[in-house]
C-alpha cells in the first residue's frame, strides 16, 4: 500500500523518475536534494519506497555502498535489469535480447520470467575496460 505522497516523497519520486536507468547512492541523491528535502527524510523515504517495492537496492561488489534504483516506472516494469557487481550500476537489457533470453527459457526450460523483478548480475563493459564511473 502507498505512503501517504508528502511534499518530500513526491520531490523525491519525481528526481528518481527521472533517474530510471541509474543506480544512485542514498548520499548522491540527498546531495541532489539537499536544497529542498533534508538528508534523513531523502534516507525515511528509500526505506519506506523500498518496503513498497518501489525501489531496487543493490551492494556493488564487496563494498558497503549501496546503490538505489526506481522500479516504480512503467519503463522498468517491463525491462530485465543487469546489474555490475563491480560498480553497481544498472542497466535495461535492450527489449530484442531480453525477448529472446525469455522466449528460450520459457520454451526449453518450460520457466516464466518476471521481468520486473529479475536481475542478471555480472560484470559491466566500462569495469572490464577498467574505466571509472562518473
Amino acid at each position: 500500500m502507498s505512503k501517504y505522497m508528502t511534499k518530500q516523497r513526491r520531490i523525491l519520486t519525481e528526481y528518481l523518475a527521472k533517474h530510471t536507468d541509474e543506480s544512485l547512492t542514498a548520499n548522491t541523491i540527498a546531495e541532489a536534494l539537499s536544497d529542498t528535502i533534508s538528508k534523513s527524510a531523502v534516507y525515511r523515504n528509500l526505506a519506506a519506497m523500498e518496503n513498497e517495492g518501489k525501489l531496487r537496492r543493490v551492494a556493488a561488489g564487496n563494498s558497503r555502498e549501496v546503490f538505489y534504483q526506481y522500479t516504480d516506472s512503467d519503463s522498468c516494469r517491463e525491462h530485465l535489469h543487469m546489474s555490475c557487481k563491480r560498480c553497481g550500476k544498472t542497466y535495461h537489457m535492450e527489449q530484442s535480447i531480453a525477448k529472446l533470453l525469455i522466449d528460450n527459457l520459457d520454451k526449453k526450460e518450460n520457466f516464466s520470467i518476471d521481468k520486473g523483478e529479475t536481475i542478471l548480475y555480472g560484470i559491466c563493459g566500462d569495469c572490464k575496460k577498467g574505466k571509472a564511473h562518473q
